[in-house]
């Protein structure tokens, strides 16, 4: 008897914070690609990102986890900031690897446009299948070069940002809709991205 494989969805972030579109996300790849689960990887130390990234990866770990608690076969995944290193995808995906375990990684048009500047881009090519997530009307992007195993997710087009998110904190405007119920709470709980921290 042939045993199937435990498909695991990899989307990885710094998660800044985490919002109603990545979970979006989340929930759309594992449905549209039957997978078992997707783990939203918190970014520990976002190299690219250095001296951009406002709250702690505690907090945004906090954060992450409180905003898929209660969503099916989603899961906040703390592996890049145990590590303790610079995160790299590869690394990541190296570490998630198993016997009997298929790895894809979920990336969105930015994230595709940043592949080329990725350490170890050859080993990433190996380790996973590459999720291509599209929202109506983007232009369809492509991994760099030959080689890559690729599968595309459409999803709402959901025009959220962490950006502006923490923009309205710090003006103390409404996050609600924008966010899950559960983060607002654990953001205002914690005092992150206002102008009073």
């Amino acid at each position: 008897m042939t045993q199937t494989a435990e498909r695991i969805g990899v989307f990885g972030g710094t998660f800044d914070p985490v919002h109603a579109g990545h979970v979006v996300v989340a929930s759309e790849t594992r449905a549209q690609l039957g997978l078992d689960r997707v783990l939203l990887v918190v970014a520990g130390d976002p190299w690219q990102k250095r001296g951009r990234v406002v709250a702690s990866a505690a907090d945004r770990l906090a954060l992450a986890t409180a905003a898929v608690d209660d969503v099916d076969g989603i899961e906040a995944s703390a592996i890049e900031i145990e590590r303790g290193e610079a995160s790299v995808t590869a690394d990541t995906l190296e570490a998630l690897s198993a016997p009997g375990r298929e790895l894809y990684l979920v990336l969105g048009a930015d994230a595709v446009a940043n592949m080329p500047t990725w350490r170890r881009l050859d080993e990433t090519r190996q380790l996973a299948t590459i999720v291509l997530v599209e929202r109506a009307g983007d232009v369809h992007s492509e991994p760099p070069g030959p080689g890559w195993r690729v599968e595309r997710v459409s999803i709402p087009r959901l025009d959220i940002s962490s950006t502006d998110l923490r923009e309205r904190l710090h003006d103390g405007r409404p996050i609600d809709g924008l966010v899950p119920p559960e983060v607002v709470h654990e953001i205002h709980r914690r005092g992150i991205y206002t102008a009073r921290r």
